[in-house]
């Protein structure tokens, strides 16, 4: 299991259109991924899930990913966000 924490700074938080390039990144790996935000834990590829979590700019979350390319999975997605989702 990897983890790592990153503060949203897209000013939309992860909404609609960020979200759900999010999810289709954490769907592009094998292992389990996770979104965390402060004690609730859903799965990073459920658009749903993540929308869930109501997730505004300066919000830290975690990224926490289990298998095979677990560190790979948290290392994108984290940077995913930190470049707020901009290429």
């Amino acid at each position: 299991m990897f983890s790592k924490e990153v503060v949203v700074m897209n000013p939309v938080g992860l909404r609609a259109r960020p979200a759900t390039f999010f999810t289709q990144k954490a769907n592009e790996f094998g292992c389990s991924v996770w979104i965390q935000k402060d004690e609730r834990k859903v799965n990073a590829k459920s658009l749903l899930g993540v929308l869930s979590l109501g997730i505004t700019k300066d919000t830290p979350v975690s990224i926490v990913a289990d298998g095979e390319d677990e560190e790979q999975a948290v290392e994108t997605l984290c940077e995913l966000i930190s470049k707020e989702f901009s290429e």
